[in-house]
């Protein structure tokens, strides 16, 4: 069984550096993430909608922001009620939990979508569907499938954003830092929802039901794990119980895309004033008391702006849902250490309330299915595939042909490991780092030029 006072450490990957200074450990994670060029690059990155110029909907770093705000007060509520329990005897405890809890969930939250590719999941699934479609094409005389092993083949064909996080964070690429971006092992814990590899899948499971990381970090994983005392359930392949943090994470993540994304669509004009308030409305008072609702509803009638009532709504419903998930936090303090806890926390309120429900479905209606939202996935699917189609050949072929030397060059430095090695999995990789670390519009405009639709012009 997990304990508070081991869960946490400010020991750094890729480094044995005692911190010293104003700022602890915790709080460097974060600012090294937003100061990152790879957080950064999540603005112009979609979140749902089309990123157009005329209204403000949220792309993956607005939300990532939001995300981290929610999970900084969940972090901030459960650490205070966690201090308590060490006061006067374990000053260490006590401090973490009263202070850092919530930089640590504030950073994790920051980097939980720094793996996404370009196009959102769309993205994903179009990156996993290039291997699928090619498994039997031949390179250098055997098929694709035949370059990989089982595991390997399962990181491509099931391509994961949260692997892909755990690897930007952590991986030594060419030319940087031993370590990546040096963060605490509590931080990058409190990040890794899946902590099982590729091909331990089991949706049966909620830490299984997706996966965590690439064959290449699963050294990372084990110490990460070893450090922090998680425990190990499955040898080969390999399964971790969850770290109790990822829990507060995810349910920052899970609250801010149930509830933004009905606001951004409102804003878009895809739902209609009335039927967002009802909808937001309704939500709210499932999970809060008559006082705290008719507060909101009278506060309301004071704002006579639209954009402004939904989203002072949505704020309520936030407000609401975090305390909802604290309380749920703290009542199944055993089963989070004992990594028994089979649920996400907004789930499990879900279940207990239908407070999404609604929501949920609307969602899928008019906002998930929207001619907008349909496009962009699409012209993402066909993007994220053509350039693998021609980064892919160039990077296994034993002797390139002259087009796919120059396609080589393309490669930043630090995306060039593939120079040396003979080894088909790591150069792979090397086109999955550059080519899922793309902007939505880099990879748009890479893509035309390749195909030769536009050419570039010097300045």
């Amino acid at each position: 069984m997990m304990q508070y006072q081991t869960l946490y450490s400010s020991q750094r990957v890729g480094s044995g550096k005692t911190e010293s200074g104003a700022r602890s450990g915790f709080q460097r994670d974060y600012d090294r993430i937003i100061f990152s060029s790879a957080f950064r690059r999540l603005q112009n990155k979609t979140q749902v909608f089309p990123l157009p110029g005329t209204a403000f909907v949220h792309n993956r770093l607005t939300h990532s922001l939001e995300v981290a705000s929610v999970g900084r007060s969940l972090g901030k509520m459960v650490g205070e009620q966690i201090a308590t329990g060490f006061k006067g005897h374990d000053e260490h405890s006590y401090e973490f939990y009263k202070y850092e809890l919530a930089n640590v969930i504030g950073a994790a939250c920051l980097a939980h979508d720094i793996g996404n590719p370009a196009f959102g999941h769309s993205g994903e699934k179009a990156i996993a569907h290039f291997f699928l479609t090619h498994a039997h094409q031949p390179f250098n005389g055997i098929s694709l499938q035949q370059h990989f092993t089982a595991q390997q083949w399962q990181d491509l064909v099931q391509f994961e954003g949260n692997a892909a996080a755990l690897r930007i964070l952590t991986h030594s690429f060419r030319g940087r830092f031993t370590g990546g971006f040096g963060l605490t092992y509590t931080t990058i814990a409190a990040l890794l929802k899946y902590p099982c590899a590729s091909t331990a899948v089991d949706k049966t499971w909620v830490h299984r039901k997706k996966w965590g990381f690439f064959e290449s970090e699963t050294a990372v994983m084990h110490t990460l794990a070893h450090t922090l005392g998680m425990p190990l359930q499955q040898a080969q392949p390999v399964v971790y119980g969850r770290h109790p943090f990822v829990y507060l994470t995810e349910a920052a993540d899970d609250i801010c895309y149930s509830v933004i994304d009905v606001e951004d669509a409102h804003r878009l004009g895809i739902l209609q004033t009335p039927e967002t308030k009802t909808l937001l409305l309704d939500a709210l008072r499932r999970v809060s008391d008559a006082l705290f609702t008719d507060k909101t509803i009278g506060y309301l009638k004071a704002l006579d702006d639209a954009n402004e009532g939904i989203a002072f709504l949505r704020a309520r419903l936030i407000n609401a849902l975090t305390t909802c998930c604290v309380d749920l936090f703290l009542q199944n303090k055993n089963a989070l250490l004992n990594a028994s806890y089979n649920n996400s926390l907004v789930d499990a309120i879900n279940a207990d309330t239908g407070v999404l429900k609604d929501i949920a479905a609307l969602s899928r209606e008019k906002i998930y299915g929207h001619d907008t939202v349909l496009q962009i996935e699409l012209a993402g699917f066909n993007v994220m595939s053509e350039l693998l189609g021609l980064f892919v050949p160039a990077l296994l072929h034993t002797h390139p042909d002259a087009r796919e030397k120059k396609l080589l060059r393309l490669f930043p430095y630090q995306f060039t490991a593939f120079e040396e090695t003979e080894d088909a999995y790591i150069k792979v990789l090397c086109a999955l780092d550059f080519i899922s670390g793309m902007t939505d519009e880099y990879a748009t405009e890479l893509y035309r030029r390749l195909k030769g639709i536009s050419v570039p012009h010097h300045a």
